[in-house]
């Protein structure tokens, strides 16, 4: 007999069934609880809250480890390969060769946008976010392949995820383009996935962008330590939304809206704006370790701690490493990454940090290398949705062939007014 929890309310005792994930994770089982008890549980933020059984991300919070589909991310480091871990993701497994040469074959003949997209960015203002426009483009990109609304077999599907996957950074860099008054860089069907999307991004007519090994295989890992985080709020809203059968396309979108948001997808902006008013003289990294820890100040240490992780988050750590590296490659000096570094020390020698399990996470390193890259603060966000639509399209094509697919739909605990009249105009006070 499986494990039982029991729950008591008042006079009547309940068995629950207890679920256990193939990492021991375990979880009480309470999808009938309401039917059963006429009781709902109550958990703002969802943090003990599991919405669903997953094989593609494995997280221990408190050990520092993720794992894509069963393999360490450390393993990623050396060689990275986006569009593989894509493959990895989506489909559960490493592809064979022959799998990664028609896969990238793919991204290669969907790189190009429809021409008549081409005048959706015009309607933009230029002052537009990016963010917006990758999302309202997303969307758009849904109408050019109608056919593409119903996925029903494996085949259907790859090809939707690869249109997705090589479209989104020819979005992006069209978006980046159009807010820079330059004109739109074709893709380079010569060029692998990082190279083309820097390609469209910096390239001018006559002048090809060229991309250095050490800042392709920098990019690469960036968008690989970004492709999935098990069930984030950006990844859950594409659940979300799916879970209404709302196509790939809109589903995905509805994901770069909740990344937009600066608790989600914009924390390295503001890791690059602590560094950079430090670094302007207006306190020392150590004053503002001190502020940090006054509950009367306002300051933030950005960077650290982080909602799942109580130990170092290991992409925190690559990422530190990559760069040191890349700056080194570029022969370039970032007093910015002194600065992070300097904080990092004084944090993790700090009895207040260490004590709350405050640890640099993904963001505390990754602005800095985009920085070295040349890729402006208002696309970083964009960089973190291209990496993460691999893992969002992995999410909906699960729940898409799961056996029982429901409705995503919350309860909640009522606090309003109770049950009174409605008092016409002439009778209010």
């Amino acid at each position: 007999m499986s494990e039982q929890a029991t729950l008591i309310l008042g006079d009547s005792r309940y068995e629950l069934p207890v679920v256990e994930g193939t990492e021991g994770e375990r979880a009480i089982d309470i999808r009938d609880l309401r039917a059963r008890t006429g009781h709902i549980t109550l958990d703002p933020g969802f943090a003990n809250t599991g919405s669903c059984e997953s094989a593609i991300t494995f997280i221990d919070g408190e050990r520092g480890i993720l794992r894509y589909r069963g393999i360490p991310i450390e393993q990623f480091a050396d060689g990275p390969n986006f569009v593989e871990v894509a493959w990895l993701l989506i489909f559960g497994r490493l592809p064979t060769e022959a799998e990664s040469r028609r896969f990238s074959a793919e991204l290669t003949a969907h790189a190009n946008l429809d021409e008549g997209m081409k005048h959706h960015f015009e309607g933009f203002p230029r002052s537009a976010p990016p963010m917006a426009i990758l999302s309202a483009m997303i969307n758009a990109l849904s109408c050019f392949y109608p056919e593409l609304f119903e996925l029903e077999d494996d085949d259907q599907f790859r090809c939707a995820a690869a249109r997705l996957i090589s479209k989104v950074r020819t979005v992006a860099a069209y978006a980046y383009r159009h807010s820079v008054g330059k004109p739109y860089i074709y893709p380079d069907p010569k060029l692998r996935y990082v190279s083309n999307f820097l390609h469209m991004m910096f390239s001018q007519p006559y002048q090809q962008h060229i991309c250095d090994e050490a800042v392709r295989d920098a990019l690469n890992l960036i968008l690989i330590l970004h492709a999935d985080h098990e069930q984030n709020c950006s990844t859950s809203t594409v659940r979300i939304v799916g879970s209404s059968q709302a196509n790939l396309f809109a589903s995905c979108a509805a994901g770069v809206c909740a990344l937009w948001g600066p608790l989600h997808g914009g924390a390295n902006v503001e890791v690059l704006t602590m560094l950079d008013e430090i670094h302007r003289g207006r306190v020392t990294p150590e004053e503002y370790v001190r502020l940090a820890k006054d509950k009367d100040s306002k300051v933030r240490l950005m960077g650290f701690g982080h909602r799942v992780y109580k130990n170092f988050d290991p992409r925190a750590k690559m990422l530190g490493e990559v760069a040191e590296r890349l700056l080194a490659n570029l022969g370039r000096e970032d007093p910015l990454l002194d600065i992070a570094r300097k904080l990092e020390e004084i944090a993790l020698s700090d009895p207040y940090f260490v004590e709350r399990k405050l640890y640099p996470n993904v963001d505390f390193y990754s602005g800095i290398i985009l920085r070295a890259i040349g890729i402006p603060t208002n696309m970083f966000t964009v960089i973190f949705a291209i990496g993460r639509l691999p893992g969002w399209i992995a999410h909906w094509w699960e729940q898409h062939q799961g056996s029982v697919t429901r409705i995503a739909r919350p309860r909640q605990i009522y606090v309003g007014n109770t049950e009174m009249d409605y008092v016409p105009f002439d009778a209010r006070g």
